[in-house]
């Protein structure tokens, strides 16, 4: 996860108590609504809704996210899920302008003379004028088209011939437009972030990465957590406090799985060490809430994913605050 070199606005909202299915203490801590301040003046809840695949289950469980106090929801043109979340917006009832919503380009749409196009695809899919965050999903171009991932005979992608540079300098014309609110990246590694910073003048509001909680290790043998703490570090140095890295994301396949496999790298998923339920059990929280809870109190936004009813009102009551031994 990565932090977010924001002001941070904490508000303690009454919130109907859930008892989660597990034994948890009666010292439950009060429910707050952090959001931060992003370097537009837009503010952006710590605590959001990831939407990933699923497309029979989109429509219900974001209008029902949003309905329950939701604010942040998050997707992708890749995940071929933006028209079913752009109905769940509509149905819940809850009006565009309360709302963050983010998508992320695709990298077979970074050529810049398609950035423009993709984007319409999204906002016509979405069903809304604008999003408020666009991001770069990975820092890697593919052959331009309408096949995702383009591979030659011998079953390897086949990329682009521009960059990620390119990209972005599209992307930055697309705020002028008011379609687009803010644009960041996805993915990106500190020298991909930096490249970004010295050759392009708009910087992003946002980064995004997928995070485990017990994250793969980096090429140097540091932890991918590490990582992202130098990226903070490096956008703390740029002379601007109030710019965030946005968001990290959280896949956290607890309940089906203890292994999720993406590329070479296996990350263990599993949220069941001892410490973990330690603390729950000391606030009256899941191991789960503890977590997104730790994300938050170190400054950071949280997007996990569910369809379950009963985790979409766990991951609601998350946002409480860790006593400072607890973070550490």
């Amino acid at each position: 996860m990565i932090s977010i070199t924001a002001r941070v606005n904490r508000v303690s909202l009454s919130r109907k108590s859930f008892i989660a299915p597990r034994n948890l203490c009666s010292c439950t801590r009060a429910t707050r609504a952090t959001s931060y301040t992003l370097n537009t003046g837009v503010k952006i809840p710590s605590l959001g809704f990831g939407r990933f695949r699923d497309p029979d289950s989109q429509g219900d469980t974001v209008s029902q996210a949003l309905r329950k106090g939701m604010r942040l929801i998050d997707t992708a043109r890749v995940y071929d899920v933006e028209e079913q979340v752009g109905k769940g917006i509509k149905k819940s009832g809850v009006p565009r302008e309360e709302i963050f919503l983010g998508t992320k380009l695709w990298c077979s749409d970074y050529h810049p003379d398609g950035v423009e196009r993709a984007l319409d695809d999204s906002l016509r899919e979405l069903d809304t004028p604008y999003v408020d965050l666009l991001l770069m999903h990975y820092p890697c171009t593919f052959k331009r088209g309408s096949d995702q991932f383009p591979r030659d005979a011998d079953g390897r992608i086949i990329h682009g011939e521009t960059t990620f540079v390119d990209t972005w300098k599209a992307m930055e014309k697309m705020t002028k437009t008011g379609r687009v609110k803010g644009i960041g990246v996805s993915n990106f590694s500190q020298g991909e972030i930096q490249t970004l910073l010295n050759e392009t003048s708009t910087p992003g509001l946002g980064h995004e990465l997928i995070t485990f909680q017990d994250p793969c290790r980096s090429p140097d043998g540091s932890s991918s957590l590490l990582a992202t703490e130098r990226i903070q570090q490096m956008a703390k140095g740029q002379g601007n406090p109030r710019r965030p890295v946005q968001p990290a994301r959280k896949y956290e396949r607890f309940l089906s799985a203890d292994w999720v496999v993406q590329g070479s790298c296996a990350y263990d998923a599993r949220i069941d060490q001892p410490i973990l339920k330690e603390i729950g059990d000391k606030y009256g929280k899941s191991a789960v809430q503890v977590v997104l809870a730790w994300g938050i109190n170190s400054g950071r936004s949280v997007i996990p994913k569910s369809v379950v009813d009963w985790q979409i009102e766990q991951n609601l009551e998350a946002d409480f605050e860790l006593q400072p031994k607890d973070m550490s």
